[in-house]
């Protein structure tokens, strides 16, 4: 595995604020397990008392840009059960407790489209639903791609696709990849790769 990324200078500023200006005063699980929802009675600056569902700070997720060494772009179509539909997306996957961000980036990497980096670059993490998560996503561009056989665990349906760098960003700009996440990581990935001459 090559040395880690520097991490992006904005992913320091992804932690919970000093002052809180809401206060709890209850809190129950509502949904336990992987995907935890919690119900909170609050107490909001105004005096109001209202209760608040969301899921906790805490989880993580990874979001790669593969691109190859021939300078194309490696995106998935990926089934989604909620939508009923198939979308264009990047690499993608949640960061399991106490591991790396970038083993988790590298480990999806390859199970999702059988790919290994030579090179990777920390973009701006971000947060994808502050109303209702706090989940925290980090993107990444992972350069030098070489390809080999995936791993899809038995519930994805994936279709690994290879496209010219400019193809990938036609549909960006067309508004043909539905995935916000994935449309971020594109967008913030963009001057990198403008740099390098790859686009």
């Amino acid at each position: 595995m090559t040395p880690p990324p520097p991490e992006h200078p904005n992913w320091a500023a992804l932690v919970p604020g000093g002052v809180q200006p809401w206060k709890t005063l209850s809190s129950r699980v509502l949904v336990g397990g992987f995907r935890v929802v919690l119900e909170d009675r609050v107490q909001t600056p105004s005096g109001a008392e209202v209760r608040y569902q969301y899921r906790p700070r805490g989880p993580r997720a990874a979001f790669v840009l593969p691109v190859t060494g021939a300078g194309e772009a490696v995106l998935i179509r990926q089934y989604r059960y909620p939508l009923g539909a198939t979308v264009w997306e990047v690499v993608a996957g949640g960061v399991e407790p106490g591991e790396d961000l970038l083993e988790a980036a590298a480990r999806e990497l390859a199970e999702e489209v059988g790919g290994v980096a030579g090179e990777w670059v920390a973009l701006p993490g971000f947060y994808p639903q502050p109303s209702i998560s706090g989940v925290v996503f980090y993107s990444l561009l992972a350069l030098g791609v070489t390809l080999g056989n995936t791993a899809h665990e038995d519930s994805e349906v994936i279709e690994r696709v290879t496209l010219p760098l400019p193809e990938v960003y036609r549909m960006l700009e067309a508004g043909e990849i539905h995935d916000g996440p994935s449309s971020l990581t594109l967008w913030h990935a963009r001057r990198h790769l403008a740099e390098r001459g790859l686009l």
